[in-house]
């Protein structure tokens, strides 16, 4: 007897259907066909096992598994269940009538216990898509699977209980999830708030002012100055995740498989602190069997690299093409795959190789030689790419002992959403452009025009401090997000200038002079 089940592979952060056949026929043998990798064939010893511990026997015949298309790799141990329900039908254990209106997808152990798998939500999105009755998932996965709306998620604690299930649907009722509540009454906790933050006014201003405009941001201050604790605090002051986004980004940390059980949607910007010892592999994604990196697990968040000179050259590098197209196209012999990556970079160093270069209180070790070569770790090309740079000096201790408590995260967060608000309003024609980092010399030309006075005062800048074309740009889309700041004033002014300038501290020619 010919059975059909019907699952989903992954494909960047994508699914597309797979239909699992299994047919029975007089012999010994079990064989699967279909381009399964090791772990879907290692699924003959789990499925005999499971099938025996339910309680029914394993056909005593040849079973044949084909899984189509057959020319798409099959990867992982998530086809267990459809393929153990197949092979129950096929030899007519069980009714084969309703295994054809869902998707099913679930890991088996040895006992029959179903075990969660990774990128469940944007199977459920194809199941959906589809026009699929419903789907079938571990237990652990059911509240991931039933964000989609208008689908039917069952969530099994293991097979028995998928095998009651098909043969009597009112065993089990769909999994419910309010997703729109859910999201509203999470977004608003955060562990880390910036009225915690004493002094440095400047340095949260900077911060403001990248989150307003998306703009990437560079720290550079001694040990001890708080750069690390400034950037968890990051989140807090960014605007919240729209629906869309929060979606885009649970599919991304689903088939990477970075979604605790039980979960639901993403309700707050990812922040990625990876260590700099990490490969340009793990960063920008893919393998052997392809997953996101790290700046993909930071889309539509925050992506901080602490002591941004000691990451590896190869690794930054990587980092240009996806800062600048905010996507990152991963092609192998095997596969090509296309991972969204559009994050906020926020980086923080020393100045130097002591740490205490322009210290006020202590001295620094280091010759004008050894501050060039330390900075030159950072390329010229990815330091342009960077729309801020940040001095930043310890906090005097008249500050660090005062019981007022700073601004809070939430007084920020209003003028962040404010000026976030002006620029979706400003590109609502340009579905590619939602803030002022992501502005083309177009947009500039349109948006982004100074007063004669500022452009005046631009020009200097540019001359005295030798500044690059695209720092031109970056100094113009920092100057717009400061003047959206100042309630959306239509002209850049010499004030909105002056202050983008000032975020230009580590061009070439302004650093390392004594």
């Amino acid at each position: 007897m010919l059975v059909k089940t019907y699952g989903a592979a992954l494909q960047g952060i994508e699914a597309i259907p797979i239909t699992i056949e299994v047919v029975t026929d007089p012999g010994f043998q079990y064989v699967m066909v279909g381009l399964p990798d090791t772990a879907v064939k290692e699924s003959a010893e789990r499925v005999m096992s499971a099938i025996q511990q339910s309680g029914y026997e394993f056909p005593r015949r040849k079973v044949v598994v084909n899984m189509a298309p057959a020319d798409v790799r099959k990867e992982g141990s998530a086809y267990d269940l459809p393929i153990a329900l197949a092979v129950l039908a096929a030899d007519e254990k069980i009714p084969s009538e309703r295994l054809g209106r869902y998707l099913i997808m679930g890991e088996l152990s040895l006992d029959g216990t179903l075990l969660p798998v990774k990128g469940v939500l944007p199977m459920a999105i194809m199941a959906r898509s589809a026009k699929t009755e419903g789907m079938i998932v571990p237990e652990a996965n059911a509240t991931e699977a039933a964000v989609v709306n208008n689908l039917d998620v069952y969530g099994m604690k293991n097979l028995s209980q998928v095998i009651e299930f098909l043969k009597d649907p009112s065993t089990a009722s769909p999994t419910v999830v309010n997703t729109r509540q859910e999201f509203s009454r999470a977004f608003r906790n955060f562990d880390f708030d910036f009225s915690d933050v004493k002094g440095q006014e400047s340095v949260k201003r900077a911060l403001e002012v990248a989150c307003a405009g998306g703009h990437n941001l560079l720290m550079v201050g001694p040990p001890g100055s708080g750069k690390s604790m400034r950037a968890k605090r990051l989140p807090s002051i960014m605007p919240p995740l729209t629906l869309a986004e929060a979606l885009e980004t649970t599919k991304i940390h689903s088939v990477a498989g970075k979604l605790k059980g039980g979960s639901t949607l993403m309700t707050t910007r990812p922040f990625r602190a990876p260590h700099h010892t990490i490969s340009p592999v793990a960063l920008v994604g893919g393998g052997s069997s392809p997953i996101p990196g790290e700046i993909s697990l930071a889309h539509n968040g925050v992506l901080f690299l602490d002591e941004f000179p000691e990451f590896s050259r190869q690794v930054l590098e990587v980092m240009r093409q996806p800062l600048e197209d905010r996507h990152i196209n991963i092609s192998r012999a095997r596969y090509t795959i296309d991972y969204p990556a559009g994050f906020m970079l926020v980086a923080s160093m020393n100045p130097c190789p002591c740490g205490y270069y322009n210290h006020p209180t202590r001295e620094c070790t280091c010759s004008i030689t050894q501050v060039q070569r330390y900075l030159n770790r950072i390329s010229g090309p990815l330091l342009d790419r960077i729309d801020l740079h940040v001095e930043i000096m310890p906090v005097p201790f008249n500050e660090l002992q005062s019981l007022r408590p700073g601004e809070s995260s939430q007084a920020i967060r209003e003028r962040v959403v404010e000026a976030r608000r002006i620029q979706s309003e400003r590109f609502a024609g340009e579905p590619s452009v939602h803030c002022n980092a992501q502005m083309t010399p177009r947009h500039l030309a349109r948006w982004a025009r100074p007063t004669p006075a500022a452009m005046r005062i631009l020009e200097q800048a540019m001359t005295r401090f030798d500044m690059s074309a695209r720092a031109y740009d970056r100094i113009l889309k920092v100057a717009r997000t400061i003047a959206d700041l100042d309630g959306g004033a239509p002209e850049i002014d010499t004030t909105h200038i002056h202050e983008a300038v000032s975020y230009r501290t580590l061009d070439r020619s302004t650093w390392g002079l004594r």
